[in-house]
């Protein structure tokens, strides 16, 4: 069995996030692992479906929840392109996964602006970022420079 690399999962986050991009949404993108295989993608989709919540992290734990049919991920890594959120930790704190991956650092909307260094996961969770960041915050760069 071939076992792939956070990059390699993280490539797939960045191409839910070029979809957002293409549909005119905030580029974010991801994705839920276990076992080495993908059970659930997602992409922000705030616009189209007019719901301030609708973001990848949120999408995508809703999807592997449906998919599993259950409401813990414990054996689950999230990656997502953008720390993720506010909101989006009280999800995933919810959501008690295994490993969070995120790419690019957040400043302004990201949880380490609430929580600083706390872990605002469950404390199992376990947290890695600046997977591909370059990458990953290009893609959000582009968008809002595209748009003012």
């Amino acid at each position: 069995m071939i076992v792939y690399d956070d990059e390699h999962f993280m490539r797939q986050a960045l191409r839910e996030a070029q979809d957002a991009y293409y549909e005119d949404e905030v580029p974010v993108g991801a994705i839920i692992v276990i076992n080495n295989h993908v059970i659930a993608r997602g992409h922000n989709q705030v616009e189209r479906l007019n719901d301030p919540t609708a973001h990848a992290e949120v999408l995508a734990i809703t999807s592997a929840c449906s998919h599993l049919g259950a409401k813990y991920l414990p054996d689950a890594t999230l990656y997502v392109t953008i720390e993720p959120c506010h909101m989006c930790a009280g999800a995933l704190y919810w959501s008690k996964l295994k490993r969070v991956v995120y790419g690019a650092s957040d400043i302004k909307q990201g949880f380490h602006f609430f929580y600083g260094e706390k872990n605002p996961f469950h404390p199992k969770t376990e947290i890695l970022g600046g997977v591909l960041a370059g990458e990953c915050a290009k893609l959000i760069k582009d968008f809002f420079k595209e748009r003012r």
